[in-house]
């Protein structure tokens, strides 16, 4: 059965300041964005995912709106990861073949004369299922290859899913940040190209390309909700991993707004598992912490110990708060976006997709989060933007959870 024994924890910015490093900023600004959004619409299947609007739920809990950002919808994969991966990819081939990628349409890409150029190219990737998923769908539509490697207790239902893509993917019995070791190391015997989100020395160009191209899902988001409230949010809330999704938000977000009163308030929500935002932000002095051992989480998605560097340079500076959750949170949110109050629309959204919805009726309903909610000043004004990131990419997990109340890490 589901508990709420184990508390949810928080804690404010200490670090947050009224500027960002130059370079961070840049990295995301509004014509990066730009030129990854032009890339994408070039993908097969590429649709603008939906921004669902809770009016009754933020009724119910006295609040200006509530806005999902639906990512079942993404390229039939349900999931936003394929925006990373491919963006990411797509740089890559343009760099090897010495071409703007803004010259490099997807079909441009998926040309013989471009595979005979290039030959057979290997890429590679640490996944819980839905990166590893992206890439391995990129890597079949421009007739290559990809290996995937996934961490213990990953879903045997998303392995399946990055096999039909056609990727040589496999479980490996090492936890997510080992498993990313053994990738990097493989590739590296084999001469594969690595495509993770996570970050490190000597590794942050392709991160930094991934982080761009979920500037697609962000910049989308941002332009639905000024063409429906002509607002922008004054709260959003987003999951973490890595953080390299976090960073992203928050870098564009900055490109946009600055890091004065104009920004919308931000909260970055973790696995209380897998905290290791949280606990760079609770440490005070800039200096990233991980996480380590199984990491046993429902969030799969968000099950990794150690920080991207790339998102982690914006975050330390401009979140408003960091935020580790309990696996009953997100319960909490997949059942309440699954199960709308009358007028709204249902959403589906999987166990890391949901953390944030969880979270928010926890701010607005727990008396023990009565000066987390103060600090972030939500009212009856606050219009809270949120990132459903995923649908039920294991259909079967999904239902464990919502229909039989099923809330272990066991997957």
């Amino acid at each position: 059965m589901n508990t709420q024994d184990e508390n949810v924890v928080w804690t404010a910015n200490s670090l947050r300041r009224e500027s960002v490093p130059r370079v961070s900023a840049d990295l995301f600004s509004p014509d990066q964005v730009r030129i990854a959004r032009a890339f994408h619409r070039t993908l097969p299947g590429y649709q603008p995912t939906p921004l669902q609007s809770l009016d009754t739920l933020a009724k119910h809990f006295g609040v200006g709106g509530i806005y999902v950002k639906d990512e079942s919808y993404r390229f039939g994969l349900k999931a936003f990861k394929a925006l990373g991966g491919s963006y990411a990819i797509g740089r890559y081939l343009a760099e090897r073949l010495e071409e703007d990628i803004a010259d490099l349409p997807f079909a441009k890409l998926t040309s013989r004369m471009v595979r005979e150029k290039l030959g057979k190219i290997t890429f590679a990737t640490t996944t819980d299922g839905n990166h590893g998923r992206g890439v391995a769908w990129t890597a079949r539509q421009l007739r290559q290859r990809a290996v995937v490697y996934m961490p213990k207790g990953s879903s045997p239902y998303r392995l399946a899913k990055i096999r039909e893509e056609g990727a040589e993917a496999s479980i490996s019995d090492l936890n997510y940040d080992d498993t990313v070791r053994l990738t990097a190391a493989k590739a590296g015997r084999e001469g594969w190209v690595v495509v993770q989100d996570t970050a490190w020395e000597g590794y942050t160009k392709i991160p930094g390309w991934i982080m761009q191209g979920y500037g697609t899902m962000v910049a989308e988001a941002m332009e639905q909700l000024r063409e429906r409230t002509a607002e922008k949010p004054t709260h959003v809330f987003v999951q973490a991993g890595v953080g390299a999704l976090a960073g992203s938000v928050l870098g564009y977000l900055v490109s946009l707004y600055g890091c004065g009163p104009e920004r919308p308030k931000t909260v970055v929500a973790e696995s209380d598992r897998a905290a290791c935002l949280y606990r760079s932000a609770l440490a005070g002095d800039g200096v990233p912490r991980s996480v380590d051992g199984d990491m046993d989480t429902i969030m799969a998605g968000l099950a990794c110990g150690e920080v991207n560097v790339l998102g982690w340079n914006i975050l330390r500076t401009a979140a408003d708060m960091f935020v580790a959750c309990p696996d009953w949170v997100s319960v909490k949110g997949m059942r309440i976006l699954g199960n709308p109050l009358p007028g709204d629309p249902t959403v589906i959204s999987g166990e890391s997709g949901a953390v944030t919805t969880g979270l928010l009726w926890a701010l607005l309903c727990d008396p023990n989060l009565s000066e987390a909610r103060e600090a972030l000043a939500i009212d009856g004004n606050s219009r809270i933007l949120l990132f459903s990131t995923e649908g039920d990419t294991d259909p079967l997990r999904y239902r464990d959870i919502v229909w039989n109340g099923v809330s272990s890490a066991a997957r």
